[in-house]
């Protein structure tokens, strides 16, 4: 048993053992550290990633029959960690953090005091942490704190799953028992994230009650559209249960009008006397642009340069009215710069909790004890990882201030790259508003994006375009250990001449998500496209060529 002893932290905190764990830390921070190469996106050499590899992973893993050293533990973790992509400079594809450090010392803490969230008396720690993010994060957006609650759960999936449970179960505080009614509807943006679809298939509405909302230009939801489809909801009977609000789309950073979202579900709810309607802020991509909610513009005390300033000035009159929701998301693991998964569910009126907090009498071993009073039964997960505590570590580092620079740097950024793309490249056009991401789409000769846009193009040509676009995306992937840019099939829905059906648009992304991605780089970004661009017209033209020949 001493044996087995000597692989847990000390009992005592003797400097022998601290001494040792420090030495692996030391290590594999170092051995790390040694792989990185800020030319590449990939720490080390990539494994050649055969169409057997995993089947070969699988032949060769087995349980040793005794254990290993650590320093052959080390070793084997550090040969898993050889290839995998490091967000640098060169990794501008999704919204996959660089964890900041005080995030990584707060994760390091979570580890070692090892809580259970599920309880204060198991996890103090968090606990606190918990309720204090809670806080901090109410006031920055407008909740009461009193009134409000929130919790940590498993990313923005996570928090659209948990609200339209709370919104059945406020409609239908039976349903617990019962089951959900069979006449309930969901609203979401035809450019919302998939996690409603999941949502309401595993809660049971079905994914034919949820109804896809038209988008504007800007992505934005079309509210004519949503406050139809919600009125011949009501006129065959149904309730129009929930509306997710998209608080930048994932592809294109499309922000929905909240506040209008809100006026015509209390315009429905006083005309036709229904039940108040649920709306979940989505803003798992977006919420991070809140800490701006309180900017002076006018003074503009961090000197941003003018164009940065308007776009985060409109933005302040998009996610000040984020408070109408009746809940909403912090993903720190995105644009908060923290280890996964790090997200808060916050939840306006803490009152709703009660719908689904489970009886005491099921969970006899915690919460209802004479002792400790944070009990979290209404979380769908019973033990929680208390990842409050790198959020709470990040807030304190960075402060409002420090995260304002972070992100203004993302705008600004991306505005360098669009200008510069633009003038390089004849053949591409920008197809989102300004924002972290650049969506961006390439032609064969000329671009034809307005006839795409006014619905003047047939299925066959889309068609083309997109696989143009889809092939050039396999082109720059071969090398996304020089600079990884991301792609999406699904940019916005247009028209055709030709069909009733609206076509996918193909584009690429370009995703400023790493402190590292600065003005100075913006050349080398645009370079790589271009590059390949011209490569890839060339090898295509080649091949037309012997293919008519």
């Amino acid at each position: 048993m001493k044996e087995v002893q000597k692989l847990f932290p000390s009992m005592d905190g003797n400097d022998f053992q601290r001494e040792e764990i420090l030495s692996y830390f030391r290590t594999i921070l170092t051995k790390i550290d040694e792989l990185k190469d800020p030319n590449k996106l990939t720490l080390g050499e990539m494994p050649e990633y055969t169409e057997d590899y995993y089947n070969r992973v699988i032949q060769k893993a087995d349980v040793p029959k005794t254990g290993v050293s650590m320093e052959e533990v080390i070793q084997k973790l550090l040969k898993l960690v050889e290839g995998h992509r490091y967000v640098n400079r060169n990794y501008v594809a999704n919204a996959a953090p660089l964890p900041n450090i005080a995030s990584v010392i707060g994760n390091l803490v979570m580890v070692l005091v090892n809580g259970n969230n599920l309880w204060d008396v198991e996890g103090p720690a968090a606990a606190t942490a918990e309720i204090e993010v809670t806080s901090m994060l109410s006031k920055l957006i407008g909740y009461d704190e009193n009134i409000s609650a929130g919790y940590t759960t498993w990313g923005g999936q996570g928090a659209v799953f948990n609200s339209l449970r709370l919104a059945i179960a406020r409609y239908a505080p039976s349903s617990n028992r019962n089951g959900v009614p069979q006449n309930l509807y969901c609203f979401c943006s035809e450019l919302s994230h998939y996690s409603l679809y999941k949502s309401v298939e595993a809660t049971g509405i079905g994914v034919e009650n949820m109804i896809r909302v038209k988008v504007n230009a800007d992505h934005s939801m079309n509210l004519e559209d949503l406050k139809e489809k919600m009125e011949h909801v009501i006129a065959k009977g149904g309730v129009p249960l929930y509306v997710l609000a998209t608080m930048g789309t994932t592809d294109t950073f499309g922000v929905d009008d909240i506040e209008g979202i809100k006026r015509i579900a209390e315009d429905l709810e006083g005309t036709h006397y229904i039940y108040p309607i649920y709306i979940h802020a989505d803003s798992a991509m977006g919420g991070m642009y809140t800490f701006f909610n309180n900017y002076d513009f006018e003074s503009n005390p961090l000197q941003f340069e003018d164009n940065v300033n308007e776009v985060l000035k409109s933005y302040q009159q998009k996610f000040k009215h984020i408070k109408l929701a009746d809940s909403m998301v912090f993903d720190f693991h995105k644009l908060g710069q923290t280890p996964y998964i790090t997200s808060l569910f916050l939840i306006k009126n803490k009152e709703l909790l009660k719908y689904v907090d489970i009886d005491a009498a099921e969970t006899p071993y915690v919460g209802n004890r004479g002792y400790g009073s944070y009990h979290t039964g209404y979380t769908l997960e019973c033990s929680r990882m208390g990842s409050a505590l790198s959020i709470y570590a990040s807030l304190l580092a960075f402060g409002i201030e420090g995260y304002q620079e972070l992100l203004a740097n993302y705008i600004h950024v991306n505005i360098a790259f669009r200008e510069k793309l633009i003038k390089e490249v004849s053949n591409v056009v920008i197809t989102n508003e300004v924002s972290p991401i650049t969506t961006f789409r390439f032609y064969p000769e000329k671009t034809k994006w307005n006839e795409e846009l006014n619905g003047l193009l047939t299925i066959e040509e889309m068609t083309e375009i997109n696989q143009f676009n889809d092939e050039f995306a396999e082109i720059i992937g071969v090398e996304r250990d020089t600079v990884f840019f991301g792609n999406t099939k699904k940019q916005r829905l247009v028209k055709v001449t030709n069909s009733n059906k609206r076509i996918s648009v193909y584009a690429h992304k370009f995703f400023a998500i790493s402190p590292y991605t600065t003005i100075e780089e913006v050349d080398r970004y645009v370079g790589f496209l271009k590059e390949h661009l011209e490569f890839f017209l060339r090898t295509r033209s080649s091949k037309n060529i012997l293919i008519r020949s």
